[in-house]
């Protein structure tokens, strides 16, 4: 819990409080009146993050509402931040050839590479949390990246590089001259298109076996609850039978209060199926947490694709930070990936998916020249 406690550490000194180093694995903190509200601790606390904490230490941990807490003074510093990454040169000695064979799949088109040149890119790296509640409840950090300078999305990237920053501790504001040479960011418009899609996908997967798990105890609940109410409900239909054609008051009397039974069974299954329902009833709620924009430093390679007659220039950038290639830019899908089809209209780059043949008439067409449905029948294109 070293991380946690030096955490806890700097939070405290940036919001006032005197705090001093206790062994074992521990902090004493004088907190400032409002800081001591929201924390709930006296004037002088003594804290334990360790296994072996200081005596009459008040032990600190992801449970019990301090994570929250430390929200609360938080407030939104930490949202927002801007990193600048400097490595010394040379950022690529190996073979660019060699990097586009590996980084770019084209089945339908083929490349050439173009030029080559030392370039600095802004990246986002963005944080949410997601947060789903049924009958049990799961939370999750979901990160995505993407280059704003080629459109790229990061994919199997952003995890080394997420990483590399960690193990770098300097952390520089980017200079006015790179800030410059990295180009504009995205607009709002830009990050919404970009983002939506890629975070639904990411809630999606996350919630998978999750859902899954939930799918199969609701079923479960659900066969106990009708073989139950089933059995009761054909014990009470074969006493029903057997009074029928018996002449009598009392057998009229035992049918009336058969068919009685029958129905208060029927209603109760019902009012337990709704119980189900609503104990099973899934909520999704996702929030952002952090926004870092990354300065870095990259080999750029401009790419010609060809398809046919037709000719596009793409650029596709190695990262020295990573010593990755990201992949290649995608016009739609998630673009996580190396393969791309190009399409013959106008040279979009997309995922196989986005031209694939309709599904009712069978004929291929790209997703991005036809973002709505199929230009031949109609059918409504699939969200990625």
């Amino acid at each position: 819990m070293a991380a946690l406690r030096d955490f806890v550490a700097e939070l405290m000194e940036r919001r006032g409080a005197a705090v001093e180093p206790i062994e074992p694995d521990g902090l004493a903190v004088i907190a400032p009146p409002e800081l001591r509200a929201i924390m709930n601790w006296p004037e002088l606390a003594r804290l334990g993050f360790g296994r072996e904490m200081p005596d009459t230490s008040q032990y600190i941990g992801m449970e019990g509402g301090w994570l929250d807490r430390f929200v609360t003074v938080l407030g939104d510093d930490g949202r927002y931040a801007e990193r600048q990454v400097s490595l010394p040169p040379p950022y690529f000695t190996g073979d660019p050839e060699r990097l586009l064979s590996q980084a770019l799949d084209l089945p339908n088109a083929i490349w050439r590479l173009q030029a080559q040149r030392t370039a600095w890119t802004r990246c986002l790296i963005l944080c949410f949390h997601s947060t789903a509640l049924s009958d049990e409840k799961r939370e999750a950090l979901l990160w995505m990246g993407f280059n704003t300078g080629t459109g790229a999305a990061l994919g199997a990237m952003l995890a080394r590089l997420r990483n590399a920053l960690a193990d770098n501790a300097v952390w520089l504001a980017p200079e006015r001259e790179v800030r410059a040479a990295a180009g504009e960011g995205w607009n709002a418009a830009t990050m919404q298109a970009r983002v939506q899609p890629a975070l639904d996908a990411a809630v999606r997967a996350e919630l998978a076996d999750f859902f899954r798990a939930m799918q199969r105890r609701l079923t479960r609940d659900h066969d106990r609850l009708h073989a139950y109410h089933d059995d009761l409900r054909r014990e009470s239909l074969k006493r029903l039978a057997g009074l029928a054609g018996i002449p009598g008051s009392k057998a009229e009397a035992d049918a009336k209060r058969e068919t009685l039974r029958v129905e208060a069974i029927e209603r109760e299954y019902r009012a337990k199926v709704d119980d189900l329902r609503h104990n099973y009833a899934l909520r999704v709620t996702v929030e952002g947490v952090q926004v870092l924009e990354l300065f870095v430093p990259v080999q750029r390679l401009e790419v010609l694709i060809r398809r046919r007659k037709g000719e596009r220039l793409i650029q596709l950038d190695w990262h020295p930070l990573t010593r990755m290639a990201e992949p290649p830019p995608c016009d739609w899908g998630l673009g996580l990936g190396i393969t791309r089809l190009v399409c013959d209209e106008q040279l979009h780059l997309t995922e196989p998916a986005g031209q694939a043949p309709c599904p009712r008439c069978g004929k291929s067409f790209c997703r991005a020249c036809h973002k709505t449905a199929c230009p031949k029948c109609g059918h409504a294109v699939a969200i990625p």
